[in-house]
């Protein structure tokens, strides 16, 4: 999914995206274990843009550290990373895969999103659609993992092998199901 989203006029990096993915599943599986819904919002790429769009709800927990302990690829910086998933605000995470900032507070603007979709999606699409970085979404009211590009939502992953038939996919277009028998996953994928 990753390689698709990340083409080369967007700023995001295909294997970053990919682990951020995994970071937001592993998110949603923590919530199901734990019984504990938690939601977070994830913007990869396009740094400078999405920093200079958004401000910081609180003070930043990971603005002090330097770069290097940063990276999302280990594992130490993935726990911490759900830990504060706990905080409002958004993660920014460069195209080349450090967490920049934390707990951010992202705008919605001018975006067409399905009812019940809330402000974490709001906030994706916009910056998605306002700056060349893709967003990724932890819904914490229904376990789904989004994905938006562009200001549109691009893909949805659920923790679980669901029945196909059953699921009501909110991509706009056509799109293609994909499941993962081995990682216990469902992936609805925009296809155009």
């Amino acid at each position: 999914m990753a390689a698709r989203i990340c083409r080369e006029e967007r700023r995001c990096n295909s294997e970053v995206l990919e682990t951020v993915i995994e970071i937001a599943v592993g998110l949603v599986r923590q919530s199901v274990d734990q019984m504990r819904r938690l939601g977070a919002l994830f913007v990869v790429g396009d740094e400078e843009e999405v920093l200079n769009k958004s401000r910081p709800l609180i003070l930043d927990p990971v603005a002090n550290y330097p770069k290097d302990v940063k990276d999302i690829r280990d594992a130490n910086i993935q726990g911490t990373l759900k830990e504060l998933a706990k905080l409002d605000g958004a993660f920014v995470i460069s195209s080349d895969g450090y967490v920049l900032s934390a707990a951010r507070h992202i705008e919605s603007r001018n975006v067409d999103l399905p009812l019940g979709f809330g402000s974490r999606h709001m906030a994706a699409a916009s910056i998605s659609k306002e700056t060349d970085a893709v967003a990724v979404v932890v819904s914490e009211s229904e376990n789904v993992v989004r994905v938006f590009n562009d200001g549109e939502l691009v893909g949805e992953i659920m923790s679980g092998v669901w029945d196909l038939k059953k699921i009501k996919p909110h991509i706009k277009g056509d799109y293609e199901k994909i499941v993962n028998k081995d990682l216990n996953l469902t992936m609805i994928v925009k296809t155009n």
